[in-house]
């Protein structure tokens, strides 16, 4: 009797203990769900959503490396002689939709292997508007390596400016921020302001774009006539340029003019041959009597998907009136992966 009540005893205290035990069990939460990133088809390919957002964001850029050889003294390209250099360029786009259409961002950085990194672009877009730190309409030019209708100054600067594209017809205005680049001649530091517009359309097969601008640190004004037209195997292109004086839309030349011819010999080869007249080069601040002219030809082929090489050789020969070499030599080959 005694052994049968201590086992009683001991089960109930046991089953006590146990179910106490089990009262203060943890129970392991449920996991959250957890966000993927999905793709954005919006705006076209590489897009995806930044998450808990419904902002679209794309990454690019590229890696090149480069061999060149640039033997020009007197301006029409920066001086230079044998060089090889590779650089790392980052592009990255956001876009959404909003009540006036796409609000669009960019931000473009450049890295190169000197140790030299800065922004190469960043603005904003917005109902045809553009305003930030981007390049201008200047910095267009014919597809081949053998022109040179942009200035020396370059063409990015801050700037705010509106298009209107219309498909067939296209029209422009910007305001820009040249302080930092210009011949000025009412030495007024607060003048540093530029505007430039632009008419394009299309019309019997050509793509017809015109430009026309005035520095008004330099108090001179600059004009571009720019054509392209599928023809035969290729693309044509014919340019021209001219500067009332030297100033930050151009100063190679008082005027110029370029024609090249775009070959798409095979879906991967394109050959470029291409001249350029160079009419009253500039020499320092002001245009000569002297003048110039160049031709070139440039190579491109793709290798496979995200990587092609780009090579160009050209010949410059200018007046005897100008300083320094007058006759240049100056290419380069080009290794590229894009992503």
């Amino acid at each position: 009797m005694n052994i049968k009540s201590l086992l009683l005893g001991s089960a109930a205290a046991l089953a006590a203990v146990s179910g106490a035990h089990a009262a203060d069990a943890i129970v392991a939460a449920e996991p959250e769900a957890m966000e993927y990133v999905r793709v954005c088809d919006a705006f076209g390919t590489g897009y995806f959503y930044i998450p808990g957002t419904e902002t679209c964001l794309k990454i690019g850029g590229y890696v090149r490396t480069q061999l060149e050889y640039n033997d020009d003294s007197y301006g029409i390209r920066d001086n230079g002689d044998v060089n090889a250099y590779s650089r790392g360029y980052l592009t990255i786009e956001a876009k959404n939709d909003t009540e006036f259409g796409a609000l669009s961002s960019y931000i473009n950085i450049q890295a190169d292997a000197d140790g030299e990194t800065f922004l190469d672009g960043a603005w904003i877009n917005i109902a045809g508007f553009d305003v930030g730190y981007f390049y201008s309409w200047w910095d267009d030019g014919l597809s081949g390596e053998t022109d040179s209708l942009d200035s020396s100054f370059g063409a990015l600067q801050n700037s705010a400016r509106y298009t209107y594209d219309g498909g067939s017809f296209l029209a422009g205005v910007s305001v820009d921020e040249i302080e930092g680049g210009s011949y000025p001649t009412n030495n007024d530091p607060n003048d540093s302001l530029g505007v430039s517009g632009k008419l394009g359309a299309t019309i019997a097969g050509f793509n017809i774009y015109g430009l026309a601008a005035y520095d008004f640190d330099a108090e001179e004004a600059a004009f571009r006539i720019l054509a392209t037209a599928e023809l035969g195997p290729g693309t044509l292109g014919i340019a021209g340029s001219y500067a009332t004086d030297p100033n930050y839309y151009y100063d190679r030349s008082e005027w110029t003019v370029a024609a090249e011819y775009a070959i798409k010999a095979t879906e991967k080869f394109t050959i470029t041959p291409a001249a350029q007249y160079f009419g009253n080069v500039r020499v320092g601040s002001e245009f000569s009597s002297e003048d110039a002219w160049r031709v070139g030809v440039t190579a491109g082929y793709q290798i496979t998907t995200g990587l092609r090489t780009l090579a160009t050789v050209n010949y410059t020969d200018s007046d005897d009136g100008l300083p320094g070499d007058q006759k240049d030599w100056t290419g380069f080959l080009r290794l590229q992966r894009d992503f």
